[in-house]
Protein backbone atom coordinates (compact mmCIF):
# COMPACT_ATOMS: atom_id res chain seq x y z
CA UNK A 1 0.00 0.00 0.00
CA UNK A 2 2.91 2.42 0.85
CA UNK A 3 4.66 1.68 -2.46
CA UNK A 4 1.40 2.36 -4.30
CA UNK A 5 1.11 5.86 -2.76
CA UNK A 6 4.81 6.69 -3.44
CA UNK A 7 4.42 5.65 -7.07
CA UNK A 8 1.28 7.71 -7.44
CA UNK A 9 2.91 10.85 -5.99
CA UNK A 10 5.94 10.45 -8.29
CA UNK A 11 3.75 10.09 -11.36
CA UNK A 12 1.67 13.14 -10.49
CA UNK A 13 4.82 15.23 -9.96
CA UNK A 14 6.18 14.12 -13.32
CA UNK A 15 2.93 14.97 -15.06
CA UNK A 16 3.01 18.43 -13.45
CA UNK A 17 6.56 19.09 -14.66
CA UNK A 18 5.78 18.05 -18.21
CA UNK A 19 2.69 20.20 -18.32
CA UNK A 20 4.42 23.45 -17.12
CA UNK A 21 4.52 26.12 -19.87
CA UNK A 22 7.86 27.43 -21.08
CA UNK A 23 8.73 30.84 -19.50
CA UNK A 24 10.58 33.74 -21.11
CA UNK A 25 14.24 33.66 -20.13
CA UNK A 26 15.61 36.65 -18.26
CA UNK A 27 18.05 38.87 -20.13
CA UNK A 28 20.92 38.12 -17.77
CA UNK A 29 20.46 34.32 -17.92
CA UNK A 30 21.98 32.08 -20.57
CA UNK A 31 19.68 30.36 -23.05
CA UNK A 32 18.46 26.98 -21.74
CA UNK A 33 19.62 23.77 -23.33
CA UNK A 34 17.22 22.74 -26.06
CA UNK A 35 15.40 19.45 -25.41
CA UNK A 36 15.57 17.04 -28.29
CA UNK A 37 12.65 15.07 -29.74
CA UNK A 38 14.26 11.87 -28.51
CA UNK A 39 14.29 13.18 -24.94
CA UNK A 40 10.57 14.09 -25.17
CA UNK A 41 9.79 10.63 -26.55
CA UNK A 42 11.72 8.94 -23.74
CA UNK A 43 9.86 10.94 -21.08
CA UNK A 44 6.47 10.15 -22.67
CA UNK A 45 7.23 6.42 -22.75
CA UNK A 46 8.29 6.47 -19.09
CA UNK A 47 5.08 8.29 -18.11
CA UNK A 48 3.01 5.75 -20.02
CA UNK A 49 4.74 2.92 -18.15
CA UNK A 50 4.13 4.60 -14.79
CA UNK A 51 0.47 5.24 -15.69
CA UNK A 52 -0.01 1.60 -16.66
CA UNK A 53 1.52 0.45 -13.38
CA UNK A 54 -0.72 2.87 -11.46
CA UNK A 55 -3.82 1.38 -13.10
CA UNK A 56 -2.68 -2.13 -12.16
CA UNK A 57 -2.10 -1.10 -8.55
CA UNK A 58 -5.51 0.61 -8.43
CA UNK A 59 -7.30 -2.51 -9.74
CA UNK A 60 -5.40 -4.72 -7.31
CA UNK A 61 -6.55 -2.51 -4.44
CA UNK A 62 -10.17 -2.71 -5.66
CA UNK A 63 -9.99 -6.52 -5.86
CA UNK A 64 -8.54 -6.69 -2.35
CA UNK A 65 -11.36 -4.52 -1.00
CA UNK A 66 -13.96 -6.67 -2.78
CA UNK A 67 -12.52 -9.86 -1.32
CA UNK A 68 -12.47 -8.38 2.16
CA UNK A 69 -16.10 -7.29 1.77
CA UNK A 70 -17.09 -10.83 0.81
CA UNK A 71 -15.52 -12.19 3.97
CA UNK A 72 -17.33 -9.70 6.19
CA UNK A 73 -20.67 -11.12 7.47
CA UNK A 74 -23.90 -9.14 7.35
CA UNK A 75 -26.33 -9.21 10.28
CA UNK A 76 -29.74 -7.72 10.89
CA UNK A 77 -33.43 -8.42 11.32
CA UNK A 78 -35.86 -9.53 8.61
CA UNK A 79 -38.64 -11.87 9.75
CA UNK A 80 -36.15 -13.03 12.41
CA UNK A 81 -32.60 -12.19 13.46
CA UNK A 82 -30.09 -13.30 10.87
CA UNK A 83 -26.41 -13.39 10.00
CA UNK A 84 -25.19 -14.14 6.50
CA UNK A 85 -22.20 -13.91 4.22
CA UNK A 86 -21.88 -10.89 1.94
CA UNK A 87 -22.93 -12.88 -1.12
CA UNK A 88 -25.92 -14.45 0.69
CA UNK A 89 -24.86 -18.01 -0.07
CA UNK A 90 -24.84 -18.86 3.65
CA UNK A 91 -27.47 -17.54 6.02
CA UNK A 92 -28.69 -18.42 9.50
CA UNK A 93 -31.97 -17.07 10.87
CA UNK A 94 -32.95 -17.37 14.52
CA UNK A 95 -36.60 -16.77 15.35
CA UNK A 96 -39.69 -18.46 16.70
CA UNK A 97 -42.96 -17.62 18.37
CA UNK A 98 -44.98 -18.08 21.54
CA UNK A 99 -48.75 -17.97 22.03
CA UNK A 100 -50.03 -17.43 25.55
CA UNK A 101 -53.75 -18.20 25.81
CA UNK A 102 -56.48 -17.60 28.31
CA UNK A 103 -59.14 -20.28 27.71
CA UNK A 104 -62.40 -19.78 29.61
CA UNK A 105 -65.37 -22.14 29.30
CA UNK A 106 -68.80 -20.67 29.94
CA UNK A 107 -71.39 -22.79 31.83
CA UNK A 108 -69.39 -25.96 31.19
CA UNK A 109 -68.22 -28.04 34.13
CA UNK A 110 -66.47 -30.68 31.98
CA UNK A 111 -63.50 -28.53 31.01
CA UNK A 112 -61.13 -26.40 33.05
CA UNK A 113 -60.69 -22.70 32.38
CA UNK A 114 -57.00 -21.91 32.40
CA UNK A 115 -54.06 -19.88 31.22
CA UNK A 116 -51.74 -21.93 29.04
CA UNK A 117 -49.03 -21.76 26.43
CA UNK A 118 -50.64 -22.99 23.21
CA UNK A 119 -47.35 -22.98 21.32
CA UNK A 120 -43.72 -22.38 22.29
CA UNK A 121 -41.65 -22.84 19.15
CA UNK A 122 -38.09 -21.61 18.61
CA UNK A 123 -36.96 -21.73 15.00
CA UNK A 124 -33.66 -22.18 13.19
CA UNK A 125 -33.74 -21.65 9.46
CA UNK A 126 -31.41 -20.55 6.72
CA UNK A 127 -29.46 -21.30 3.57
CA UNK A 128 -26.30 -23.29 2.91
CA UNK A 129 -24.28 -23.38 -0.30
CA UNK A 130 -26.71 -20.94 -1.97
CA UNK A 131 -29.21 -23.54 -3.19
CA UNK A 132 -30.24 -25.38 -0.02
CA UNK A 133 -32.71 -24.04 2.54
CA UNK A 134 -33.41 -25.69 5.89
CA UNK A 135 -35.77 -25.35 8.83
CA UNK A 136 -35.89 -26.77 12.37
CA UNK A 137 -39.03 -26.12 14.44
CA UNK A 138 -39.48 -27.90 17.79
CA UNK A 139 -42.28 -27.19 20.25
CA UNK A 140 -42.11 -27.10 24.06
CA UNK A 141 -45.81 -26.62 24.79
CA UNK A 142 -47.09 -28.47 27.84
CA UNK A 143 -43.62 -29.11 29.21
CA UNK A 144 -42.76 -31.69 26.55
CA UNK A 145 -40.62 -31.54 23.44
CA UNK A 146 -42.11 -32.39 20.06
CA UNK A 147 -40.59 -31.92 16.62
CA UNK A 148 -42.85 -30.24 14.09
CA UNK A 149 -40.63 -29.27 11.15
CA UNK A 150 -37.19 -30.53 10.19
CA UNK A 151 -36.42 -30.43 6.48
CA UNK A 152 -33.98 -29.47 3.75
CA UNK A 153 -35.16 -28.01 0.45
CA UNK A 154 -33.07 -27.88 -2.75
CA UNK A 155 -33.96 -24.89 -4.94
CA UNK A 156 -31.74 -25.29 -7.98
CA UNK A 157 -34.92 -25.07 -10.06
CA UNK A 158 -37.40 -22.63 -8.44
CA UNK A 159 -40.25 -24.23 -10.37
CA UNK A 160 -39.42 -27.67 -8.97
CA UNK A 161 -38.06 -27.45 -5.42
CA UNK A 162 -37.24 -30.73 -3.72
CA UNK A 163 -38.07 -30.96 0.00
CA UNK A 164 -37.14 -33.89 2.27
CA UNK A 165 -37.79 -34.36 5.98
CA UNK A 166 -40.72 -33.63 8.26
CA UNK A 167 -43.23 -30.93 7.29
CA UNK A 168 -46.90 -30.24 6.46
CA UNK A 169 -48.30 -32.43 3.67
CA UNK A 170 -49.93 -30.26 0.97
CA UNK A 171 -53.61 -30.75 1.82
CA UNK A 172 -55.70 -28.40 4.02
CA UNK A 173 -55.65 -24.72 3.04
CA UNK A 174 -55.92 -23.54 6.66
CA UNK A 175 -53.49 -26.20 7.88
CA UNK A 176 -50.90 -24.87 5.39
CA UNK A 177 -51.34 -21.38 6.84
CA UNK A 178 -48.78 -20.50 9.49
CA UNK A 179 -50.04 -20.64 13.08
CA UNK A 180 -48.86 -17.03 13.46
CA UNK A 181 -51.13 -15.70 10.67
CA UNK A 182 -54.42 -17.45 11.53
CA UNK A 183 -57.57 -15.36 11.61
CA UNK A 184 -58.71 -17.09 14.83
CA UNK A 185 -56.80 -18.64 17.69
CA UNK A 186 -57.75 -22.17 16.58
CA UNK A 187 -58.18 -23.64 13.13
CA UNK A 188 -61.63 -24.70 11.92
CA UNK A 189 -63.26 -28.14 12.02
CA UNK A 190 -61.99 -29.28 8.56
CA UNK A 191 -58.44 -29.24 9.91
CA UNK A 192 -59.43 -32.25 12.04
CA UNK A 193 -59.57 -34.30 8.82
CA UNK A 194 -56.13 -33.54 7.34
CA UNK A 195 -52.65 -34.55 8.56
CA UNK A 196 -50.72 -32.13 10.73
CA UNK A 197 -47.17 -33.21 9.83
CA UNK A 198 -45.60 -36.21 8.12
CA UNK A 199 -42.21 -37.50 7.01
CA UNK A 200 -41.54 -37.73 3.32
CA UNK A 201 -40.28 -36.29 0.04
CA UNK A 202 -42.05 -33.57 -1.94
CA UNK A 203 -41.57 -31.72 -5.23
CA UNK A 204 -43.34 -28.41 -5.70
CA UNK A 205 -43.07 -24.86 -6.94
CA UNK A 206 -44.69 -21.83 -8.52
CA UNK A 207 -45.19 -21.37 -12.25
CA UNK A 208 -45.87 -18.26 -14.34
CA UNK A 209 -44.98 -15.82 -11.58
CA UNK A 210 -47.20 -17.51 -9.03
CA UNK A 211 -50.28 -17.89 -11.20
CA UNK A 212 -50.11 -21.65 -10.72
CA UNK A 213 -48.53 -23.69 -7.91
CA UNK A 214 -48.31 -27.39 -7.25
CA UNK A 215 -46.93 -29.93 -4.77
CA UNK A 216 -46.57 -33.71 -5.07
CA UNK A 217 -45.16 -35.95 -2.36
CA UNK A 218 -44.85 -39.41 -0.87
CA UNK A 219 -45.12 -39.75 2.92
CA UNK A 220 -45.14 -42.36 5.67
CA UNK A 221 -48.85 -41.74 6.15
CA UNK A 222 -50.62 -40.54 9.30
CA UNK A 223 -54.15 -40.38 10.63
CA UNK A 224 -56.19 -37.17 10.54
CA UNK A 225 -54.83 -34.23 12.56
CA UNK A 226 -51.77 -36.17 13.77
CA UNK A 227 -48.17 -35.04 14.17
CA UNK A 228 -46.41 -38.45 14.01
CA UNK A 229 -43.33 -39.84 15.65
CA UNK A 230 -40.25 -40.19 13.47
CA UNK A 231 -40.59 -43.96 13.03
CA UNK A 232 -42.91 -45.76 10.60
CA UNK A 233 -43.43 -49.48 11.22
CA UNK A 234 -45.44 -50.11 8.03
CA UNK A 235 -44.24 -50.50 4.46
CA UNK A 236 -47.26 -48.78 2.88
CA UNK A 237 -47.01 -45.07 2.14
CA UNK A 238 -49.36 -42.17 1.38
CA UNK A 239 -49.31 -40.06 -1.77
CA UNK A 240 -50.33 -36.41 -1.42
CA UNK A 241 -50.81 -33.65 -3.96
CA UNK A 242 -52.16 -30.14 -4.36
CA UNK A 243 -52.72 -27.75 -7.25
CA UNK A 244 -53.65 -24.12 -6.69
CA UNK A 245 -54.28 -21.33 -9.18
CA UNK A 246 -54.51 -17.56 -8.90
CA UNK A 247 -55.65 -16.93 -12.49
CA UNK A 248 -55.80 -13.12 -12.28
CA UNK A 249 -52.66 -12.53 -10.20
CA UNK A 250 -50.63 -11.01 -13.03
CA UNK A 251 -53.46 -9.18 -14.79
CA UNK A 252 -54.70 -5.59 -14.63
CA UNK A 253 -57.97 -6.75 -13.03
CA UNK A 254 -57.09 -5.58 -9.53
CA UNK A 255 -60.35 -6.68 -7.86
CA UNK A 256 -59.67 -10.27 -8.97
CA UNK A 257 -55.94 -10.56 -8.26
CA UNK A 258 -56.61 -11.99 -4.80
CA UNK A 259 -58.75 -14.89 -6.05
CA UNK A 260 -57.29 -18.37 -5.56
CA UNK A 261 -58.84 -21.80 -6.06
CA UNK A 262 -57.44 -25.30 -5.83
CA UNK A 263 -57.87 -28.91 -4.84
CA UNK A 264 -55.75 -31.27 -2.74
CA UNK A 265 -55.87 -34.90 -1.67
CA UNK A 266 -54.07 -37.96 -0.33
CA UNK A 267 -54.25 -41.69 -0.96
CA UNK A 268 -52.64 -44.59 0.90
CA UNK A 269 -53.13 -47.92 2.61
CA UNK A 270 -52.54 -48.14 6.35
CA UNK A 271 -52.97 -50.82 9.01
CA UNK A 272 -53.09 -50.18 12.72
CA UNK A 273 -52.73 -52.41 15.78
CA UNK A 274 -54.61 -52.45 19.11
CA UNK A 275 -51.69 -50.67 20.75
CA UNK A 276 -51.36 -48.23 17.82
CA UNK A 277 -54.76 -48.02 16.09
CA UNK A 278 -53.73 -45.28 13.60
CA UNK A 279 -57.13 -43.61 13.95
CA UNK A 280 -57.88 -39.97 14.84
CA UNK A 281 -59.65 -37.99 17.50
CA UNK A 282 -61.55 -34.80 16.64
CA UNK A 283 -61.35 -31.66 18.76
CA UNK A 284 -63.39 -28.50 19.30
CA UNK A 285 -62.29 -24.87 19.27
CA UNK A 286 -61.65 -25.24 23.01
CA UNK A 287 -59.45 -28.31 22.31
CA UNK A 288 -61.90 -30.76 23.88
CA UNK A 289 -62.23 -34.18 22.22
CA UNK A 290 -65.77 -34.72 20.91
CA UNK A 291 -65.20 -37.84 18.78
CA UNK A 292 -62.90 -40.84 19.13
CA UNK A 293 -62.96 -44.44 17.99
CA UNK A 294 -63.66 -47.25 20.42
CA UNK A 295 -60.69 -48.61 22.39
CA UNK A 296 -60.20 -51.14 25.15
CA UNK A 297 -58.20 -50.26 28.22
CA UNK A 298 -55.77 -51.86 28.32
CA UNK A 299 -55.75 -52.18 24.52
CA UNK A 300 -56.66 -55.63 23.27
CA UNK A 301 -57.68 -56.96 19.89
CA UNK A 302 -61.25 -57.28 21.14
CA UNK A 303 -63.11 -54.00 21.30
CA UNK A 304 -60.41 -51.77 19.77
CA UNK A 305 -61.05 -50.23 16.36
CA UNK A 306 -58.03 -50.04 14.08
CA UNK A 307 -57.21 -48.68 10.63
CA UNK A 308 -57.31 -51.58 8.19
CA UNK A 309 -56.93 -50.60 4.56
CA UNK A 310 -57.38 -47.68 2.20
CA UNK A 311 -57.36 -44.10 3.43
CA UNK A 312 -57.95 -41.17 1.11
CA UNK A 313 -58.86 -37.52 1.37
CA UNK A 314 -60.14 -34.88 -1.04
CA UNK A 315 -60.27 -31.14 -0.35
CA UNK A 316 -61.51 -28.42 -2.74
CA UNK A 317 -60.49 -25.02 -1.37
CA UNK A 318 -60.15 -21.36 -2.17
CA UNK A 319 -59.87 -17.78 -0.95
CA UNK A 320 -60.49 -14.23 -2.08
CA UNK A 321 -58.73 -11.08 -0.83
CA UNK A 322 -59.30 -7.52 -1.97
CA UNK A 323 -58.08 -4.59 0.07
CA UNK A 324 -59.12 -4.97 3.73
CA UNK A 325 -61.60 -7.77 2.96
CA UNK A 326 -60.83 -11.48 2.95
CA UNK A 327 -62.82 -14.68 2.47
CA UNK A 328 -61.75 -18.34 2.74
CA UNK A 329 -63.61 -21.62 2.27
CA UNK A 330 -62.70 -25.30 2.26
CA UNK A 331 -64.26 -28.74 2.27
CA UNK A 332 -62.58 -31.98 3.34
CA UNK A 333 -63.76 -35.57 3.03
CA UNK A 334 -61.66 -38.21 4.74
CA UNK A 335 -62.36 -41.92 4.18
CA UNK A 336 -60.73 -44.76 6.14
CA UNK A 337 -61.22 -48.52 6.15
CA UNK A 338 -61.72 -49.65 9.76
CA UNK A 339 -61.92 -53.01 11.52
CA UNK A 340 -62.93 -54.10 15.00
CA UNK A 341 -63.06 -57.55 16.56
CA UNK A 342 -66.23 -57.98 18.59
CA UNK A 343 -66.72 -60.68 21.19
CA UNK A 344 -69.54 -63.14 20.41
CA UNK A 345 -68.73 -65.56 23.24
CA UNK A 346 -66.19 -66.13 25.96
CA UNK A 347 -63.85 -67.75 23.45
CA UNK A 348 -64.84 -66.41 20.03
CA UNK A 349 -64.64 -63.03 18.31
CA UNK A 350 -66.01 -61.82 15.00
CA UNK A 351 -64.21 -59.20 12.88
CA UNK A 352 -66.35 -56.34 11.65
CA UNK A 353 -64.98 -54.07 8.94
CA UNK A 354 -66.24 -51.17 6.91
CA UNK A 355 -65.38 -47.82 5.36
CA UNK A 356 -65.95 -44.63 7.36
CA UNK A 357 -66.25 -41.36 5.40
CA UNK A 358 -66.20 -38.23 7.55
CA UNK A 359 -66.58 -34.74 6.13
CA UNK A 360 -66.24 -31.12 7.23
CA UNK A 361 -66.47 -27.64 5.76
CA UNK A 362 -66.01 -24.03 6.77
CA UNK A 363 -66.51 -20.50 5.47
CA UNK A 364 -64.92 -17.45 7.05
CA UNK A 365 -64.72 -13.71 6.39
CA UNK A 366 -62.48 -10.96 7.75
CA UNK A 367 -62.18 -7.20 7.54
CA UNK A 368 -59.26 -4.94 8.55
CA UNK A 369 -60.84 -1.90 10.19
CA UNK A 370 -57.74 0.27 9.84
CA UNK A 371 -57.55 -0.19 6.07
CA UNK A 372 -54.50 -2.42 5.65
CA UNK A 373 -54.68 -5.27 3.17
CA UNK A 374 -56.08 -8.58 4.39
CA UNK A 375 -53.93 -11.43 3.03
CA UNK A 376 -53.49 -15.17 3.39
CA UNK A 377 -50.19 -14.43 5.14
CA UNK A 378 -51.66 -12.11 7.73
CA UNK A 379 -51.90 -8.37 8.36
CA UNK A 380 -48.97 -5.93 8.45
CA UNK A 381 -49.90 -2.74 10.36
CA UNK A 382 -49.11 0.45 8.43
CA UNK A 383 -48.55 2.40 11.65
CA UNK A 384 -47.28 0.24 14.53
CA UNK A 385 -48.56 0.97 18.01
CA UNK A 386 -46.69 3.85 19.66
CA UNK A 387 -48.32 5.50 22.63
CA UNK A 388 -46.19 8.64 22.38
CA UNK A 389 -46.74 9.09 18.64
CA UNK A 390 -50.47 8.43 18.87
CA UNK A 391 -50.48 5.45 16.48
CA UNK A 392 -52.43 2.30 17.31
CA UNK A 393 -51.44 -0.49 14.93
CA UNK A 394 -54.03 -2.47 12.95
CA UNK A 395 -57.43 -3.87 13.98
CA UNK A 396 -59.17 -6.82 12.33
CA UNK A 397 -62.50 -8.56 12.89
CA UNK A 398 -63.74 -11.90 11.58
CA UNK A 399 -66.51 -14.48 11.62
CA UNK A 400 -66.56 -18.21 10.81
CA UNK A 401 -69.07 -21.03 10.52
CA UNK A 402 -68.35 -24.71 9.96
CA UNK A 403 -69.58 -28.26 10.47
CA UNK A 404 -68.07 -31.70 10.87
CA UNK A 405 -70.16 -34.82 10.24
CA UNK A 406 -69.11 -38.34 11.23
CA UNK A 407 -70.24 -41.19 8.98
CA UNK A 408 -73.18 -43.06 10.55
CA UNK A 409 -71.40 -46.37 9.83
CA UNK A 410 -68.86 -45.47 12.50
CA UNK A 411 -71.63 -45.98 15.06
CA UNK A 412 -73.76 -48.59 13.28
CA UNK A 413 -70.77 -50.94 12.91
CA UNK A 414 -69.60 -50.39 16.48
CA UNK A 415 -66.40 -48.47 15.69
CA UNK A 416 -67.44 -45.60 17.99
CA UNK A 417 -69.68 -45.26 21.05
CA UNK A 418 -72.62 -42.88 20.39
CA UNK A 419 -72.84 -42.16 24.12
CA UNK A 420 -69.28 -40.79 24.15
CA UNK A 421 -68.70 -39.48 20.63
CA UNK A 422 -70.81 -36.93 18.78
CA UNK A 423 -72.14 -37.55 15.28
CA UNK A 424 -71.96 -33.91 14.30
CA UNK A 425 -70.43 -30.63 15.46
CA UNK A 426 -71.54 -27.15 14.36
CA UNK A 427 -69.18 -24.28 15.12
CA UNK A 428 -69.68 -20.51 15.07
CA UNK A 429 -66.82 -18.12 15.89
CA UNK A 430 -66.46 -14.35 16.24
CA UNK A 431 -63.09 -12.73 16.77
CA UNK A 432 -61.06 -9.52 16.90
CA UNK A 433 -57.32 -9.09 16.46
CA UNK A 434 -55.11 -6.16 17.43
CA UNK A 435 -51.76 -6.04 15.65
CA UNK A 436 -49.54 -3.76 17.70
CA UNK A 437 -46.74 -4.29 15.20
CA UNK A 438 -45.37 -7.10 13.03
CA UNK A 439 -44.22 -8.98 16.13
CA UNK A 440 -46.97 -8.68 18.74
CA UNK A 441 -50.65 -9.47 18.34
CA UNK A 442 -53.51 -9.62 20.85
CA UNK A 443 -56.63 -11.64 20.00
CA UNK A 444 -60.03 -12.23 21.58
CA UNK A 445 -62.36 -14.94 20.19
CA UNK A 446 -65.72 -16.33 21.20
CA UNK A 447 -66.82 -19.73 19.94
CA UNK A 448 -69.98 -21.80 20.27
CA UNK A 449 -70.04 -25.47 19.23
CA UNK A 450 -73.28 -27.47 19.19
CA UNK A 451 -73.34 -31.28 18.98
CA UNK A 452 -75.60 -34.06 17.81
CA UNK A 453 -75.18 -37.12 20.02
CA UNK A 454 -72.17 -37.72 22.21
CA UNK A 455 -73.90 -38.15 25.59
CA UNK A 456 -75.77 -40.92 27.36
CA UNK A 457 -78.89 -38.75 27.56
CA UNK A 458 -78.76 -37.41 24.00
CA UNK A 459 -76.61 -34.54 22.84
CA UNK A 460 -73.28 -33.45 24.23
CA UNK A 461 -73.43 -30.15 26.13
CA UNK A 462 -72.97 -27.09 23.94
CA UNK A 463 -69.47 -25.66 24.28
CA UNK A 464 -69.13 -21.89 24.74
CA UNK A 465 -65.56 -20.72 25.12
CA UNK A 466 -63.92 -17.32 25.34
CA UNK A 467 -60.30 -17.42 24.23
CA UNK A 468 -57.72 -14.65 24.51
CA UNK A 469 -54.22 -14.76 23.08
CA UNK A 470 -51.01 -12.75 23.26
CA UNK A 471 -48.67 -13.72 20.44
CA UNK A 472 -44.99 -12.86 20.10
CA UNK A 473 -43.23 -13.59 16.80
CA UNK A 474 -39.48 -13.10 16.42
Amino acid sequence: MRAFHVRARTLLAALALVSLPASSPAAEQPAPKKTTDEEYQRRIEQLEKDLHQLKKDTRQLEVTNEEQAKLKPVAGYQDGFFVQTQDGNYKLKVGGYTQFDGRFFIDNVKDSSQFTFRRVRPELAGTVAKYFDFRLLPDFQGGRTQLFDAYVEAKYIPEAKLRVGKFKPPVGIERLQSATTLLFAERALPTNLVPSRDLGVQVGGDLWLGVFSYALGIFNGVADNINPSDVDVYDDKDFAGRIFAQPFKQTALEPLRGLGIGVAGTYGDQKGTPSSPDLPQYKTFGQSTFFSYRTDSPATSTGTAIADGARYRISPQGYYYFGPFGFLAEYVRSTQDVRIDTKVSDTDTTPVDGSVANSAWQVRAEYVLTGEDATYKGVAPAKPFDLWQGTWGAFEIGARYGELTVDGDAFDLGFADPKKSARRAKEFVLGANWFLNRNIMVALDWSRTEFTGGASNGNRTTEDVLLSRVQLVL
